[in-house]
């Protein structure tokens, strides 16, 4: 997974993208209506309850528009929040801030979603061994910032990229023809210490990569039956983890079957972001 070094990098490269995009010849608006000298004061504010992640994105925007602003902290990633809360204060020159008000939500209010989302399934699966596992399923160019926020919810992160571990899914089975000849290529080519996971859609399949020796195994798209008959006839040899079609109505019967891990898409491509608002306190004046 990656390191904080990684995710400081992916944090000013997301942060760089964004800024470019929002104001490639700066912001136009506040250049032409504020004048220079004004000073502002402002509160991240919880317009709903939530789960905060995404803070140290919020006041690297400002910082990268103006080192000057600064941004104090109320609550802390990871903490729960309700509506009503101030949940950081921000203060510097008015044009900064207002150039940087978008960009910083954008990004708190989706790691706020994604963290939010994490928490109730991690919630809802309570009192069992099961551990939520976020996927591939990112938004391009923030994965790092996204798996951030699942472990901030709770979660666990999965594989950050293909080149992290091996997951022989359904496709590459079509390809090779077999899970034991899939299993044997990909230990005869992977570096020592590569963990090896293989897709079973079928009871058969879980036997077959018992056999081969994979060293997790995916349920894809199991019914809740077939789930707890592969958790007996694994026995506990290898993890087992569920995918596929997770919703919180259901998560809670998957991990009762006795599977290990649950793996949920929904934590990143579809996660709601959290409703919060930046408020201005005080009118822009002179220094």
């Amino acid at each position: 997974m990656g390191t904080q070094t990684d995710l400081g990098q992916a944090l000013n490269a997301a942060i760089d993208a964004a800024l470019r995009e929002d104001m490639p010849e700066g912001d136009i608006t506040s250049g032409s209506i504020i004048p220079a000298e004004a000073r502002s004061e402002a509160f991240f504010l919880a317009k709903e309850d939530g789960v905060l992640a995404g803070l140290e994105v919020a006041a690297r925007v400002f910082a990268k528009i103006d080192p000057s602003v600064i941004f104090i902290e109320r609550f802390r990633d990871g903490s729960s929040f309700h509506q009503g809360d101030k949940l950081a204060r921000v203060k510097g020159p008015t044009a900064a801030l207002l150039g940087g008000e978008r960009t910083a939500l954008n990004f708190l209010q989706h790691l706020c979603g994604v963290a939010t989302a994490t928490r109730r399934f991690v919630e809802a699966v309570a009192g069992t061994k099961a551990k939520i596992l976020d996927t591939r399923k990112t938004t391009p160019g923030l994965r790092l910032l996204e798996k951030y926020a699942v472990r901030t919810g709770g979660g666990t992160n999965h594989r950050l990229s293909l080149s992290d571990m091996i997951l022989i899914k359904d496709n590459h089975l079509r390809f090779v023809g077999s899970v034991s000849e899939a299993v044997r290529r990909a230990r005869a080519k992977a570096r020592p210490g590569v963990r090896v996971e293989v897709e079973a859609a079928s009871l058969l399949q879980v036997r077959e990569a018992l056999a081969a020796g994979a060293d997790i195994i995916m349920l894809d798209n199991m019914p809740l039956e077939t789930m707890t008959q592969a958790v007996a006839l694994a026995g506990g040899r290898v993890p087992l983890e569920a995918s596929g079609n997770m919703t919180l109505d259901r998560v809670r019967a998957v991990a009762e079957t006795g599977v290990d891990f649950i793996s949920v898409g929904a934590l990143t491509h579809s996660a709601r972001a959290v409703d919060i608002s930046l408020d201005f306190v005080r009118r822009g004046g002179p220094a």
